[in-house]
């Protein structure tokens, strides 16, 4: 059985910033699209929470290299995170 999540975001981490992707509902039903890019202080990290929430996002798949996603994980506890590598993302991504 498949399971499609209808409100979902992927995060890009890098040292200075990330850069966040939410594919929601729109109005006529078709899939919309946003991109944002946050920094990785902790009041960016903030802000980029309150956007996953004020796109009500249920769960978030994120990609990052080194130590570079541990702060970001803190900051994101409301959501269901899915840690995967650069290609399995770009892959799902590709599926959407």
């Amino acid at each position: 059985m498949d399971v499609i999540v209808e409100r979902q975001s992927a995060l890009d981490v890098h040292k200075a910033q990330v850069t966040a992707c939410v594919r929601v509902p729109g109005s006529g039903g078709e899939r919309v699209q946003h991109v944002e890019q946050f920094k990785t202080t902790v009041r960016g990290l903030l802000v980029l929470r309150d956007w996953l929430r004020g796109h009500r996002v249920t769960h978030v798949a994120m990609e990052g290299t080194g130590v570079y996603w541990k702060p970001v994980v803190r900051h994101e506890a409301p959501f269901d995170l899915v840690g995967m590598e650069g290609l399995h993302l770009r892959a799902v991504a590709a599926a959407c």
